[in-house]
């Protein structure tokens, strides 16, 4: 159980990590933000015009009479929006990490430099519409997983009891499950660990993953708090990368409010740390 506290640490970890670094918070909220505006964008559109779209894709209900053609149709109208809305939850993160994927990789290795011992960082060498393409394709693979998994979910809700009980919580760490797996690409993906990997180390530390990832999915389920909390995720995940991979962890290397000098000169942001500072080794 001691892996739970260590997940929900390195979340909290993380946001304190961009807190401290005010440049790198802010540079990480661009992503969130563009994306949330596109979304916004869409589910306006969706709700616009969704009525027009359900009365051209029924044109056998044109000649039913009223009432029955104005509540089939509205049915559908609301129907659609709750799919778009439900799909926009569903891929926030994914495509959220895949539009700042160059503002997240920089977040990402900040912090490598910041708690390595050796103040250096793992790069992946690759150009960066390879990066991207990676990115998007195991996205892809991942939105299919988590599709089975919410389909199967959704069939069990019809239980009685457990479908009202269990079932909702099962959601609850799958969730966190797959998100966890999304923010953690960014640092492992950088370290060349294929998907098939990932996905092997994330189950060999379950109660790890769960600790970070399901009360951030439920924090996301609040609007507008996953574009704040997505800079500090992707810090606390590449802190959970590193614990996962089994490499060192010095706490409070580079506590200074501008990382950039801790970047520039790894070494200085080593050697200033303060003294009798503890370092952490999975």
């Amino acid at each position: 159980m001691r892996d739970l506290g260590v997940g929900f640490g390195y979340l909290l970890k993380g946001q304190r990590w961009v807190v401290r670094h005010g440049r790198q918070f802010g540079f990480g909220l661009l992503p969130g933000l563009i994306t949330l505006v596109l979304y916004a964008a869409a589910l306006v559109a969706l709700a616009v015009w969704g009525g027009d779209f359900v009365a051209w894709a029924t044109p056998f209900a044109d000649d039913w009479s009223s009432p029955w053609q104005g509540l089939f149709r509205g049915f559908l109208t609301a129907v659609l929006f709750a799919l778009g809305l439900l799909l926009a939850v569903l891929t926030f993160t994914a495509v959220t990490l895949l539009v700042g994927q160059p503002f997240y990789e920089s977040l990402s290795e900040t912090v490598d430099r910041d708690v390595s011992p050796d103040g250096t960082a793992p790069e992946s060498g690759l150009p960066l519409w390879r990066d991207l393409w990676i990115s998007a394709r195991d996205s892809l693979r991942i939105l299919v997983r988590a599709a089975v998994w919410g389909v199967l979910l959704f069939a069990l809700g019809f239980l009685p009891v457990v479908g009202q009980t269990v079932v909702p919580v099962i959601g609850f760490f799958v969730t966190g499950f797959f998100l966890t797996e999304e923010l953690a690409a960014v640092a492992l993906q950088r370290r060349g660990v294929e998907l098939r990997e990932r996905l092997s180390l994330l189950r060999s530390r379950k109660l790890l993953v769960w600790g970070f990832g399901t009360p951030l999915g439920l924090a996301f389920l609040v609007p507008f708090v996953a574009v704040f909390l997505m800079p500090g995720a992707v810090a606390g995940a590449t802190l959970l990368a590193r614990d996962l991979r089994g490499e060192e962890i010095t706490e409070g290397a580079a506590d200074a409010d501008d990382p950039d000098d801790a970047a520039h000169d790894p070494r200085a942001a080593h050697d200033t740390a303060a003294p009798g500072q503890t370092q952490v080794t999975s």
